[in-house]
């Protein structure tokens, strides 16, 4: 049994036996698997397991997030895109009117996401630090979403950077807190509170923290939105 999520469009829960309800993206690429994904046929449609314990927007919206900013057409900066694994669910999400502009910097993860790329046209692949946001400004246009996940001790400062150049005027920062990559010696919930006056403090209203436990321990979603 498939259903679409009644607040987010482009989500949908999969009941598979008598299993918890599984959360899923509709496939835009037919036949193509960005990574290893399970696949659910449903009616000639596919739908992709969007796996919290691999994606901690997919852990956040089963842990309580009350708004969920991806949309259908949606321009997104992506922030330590990896391989492109939760990418690869926003790109079902965002259609082919919507646009990742993807940011990494590790040119062996680049070559896998160059690979899903190429059968998501709208994936756009940047090998480049997000420290040096100004380095990627010909390409990179203005969105309406910027989703940061990189593991450093500066991961905010990152974010707010990426948004005070890219982000439009309503749009919204999105932020997956490694809390051990902050802080080592403070307790996860202080380094969340910290990071939220920071974000706060750079003229972004705090919308929802949501701590991702069990799926990703230590690790909180932050979502704000620019005034």
């Amino acid at each position: 049994m498939i259903r679409a999520d009644a607040k987010f469009p482009g989500v949908y829960w999969v009941q598979i036996g008598r299993k918890r309800r599984n959360l899923a993206t509709k496939n835009l690429v037919p036949g193509f698997r960005s990574y290893d994904e399970r696949v659910i046929r449903v009616k000639g449609e596919e739908y992709r397991i969007w796996n919290p314990e691999r994606s901690k927007p997919a852990a956040a919206i089963l842990k309580g997030l009350k708004d969920f900013p991806i949309r259908s057409g949606s321009r997104i900066l992506y922030l330590g895109i990896a391989s492109g694994t939760t990418a690869s669910h926003f790109s079902d999400i965002i259609g082919k009117d919507g646009l990742i502009f993807g940011v990494e910097v590790s040119e062996r993860v680049m070559r896998e996401l160059i690979n899903v790329s190429a059968a998501r046209k709208n994936i756009i692949p940047i090998l480049a630090s997000a420290r040096s946001p100004e380095s990627y400004v010909d390409v990179v246009s203005m969105v309406d979403v910027v989703y940061a996940d990189v593991a450093q001790p500066d991961q905010v400062d990152i974010l707010i950077k990426n948004c005070n150049i890219y982000l439009r005027k309503k749009g919204y920062a999105m932020i997956a807190v490694k809390a051990s990559s902050i802080d080592v010696t403070k307790p996860p919930k202080e380094v969340y509170r910290i990071a939220e006056e920071e974000i706060r403090g750079a003229g972004y209203e705090i919308i929802q923290t949501v701590e991702l436990s069990p799926f990703d321990r230590k690790h909180a979603v932050i979502l704000a939105k620019k005034s």
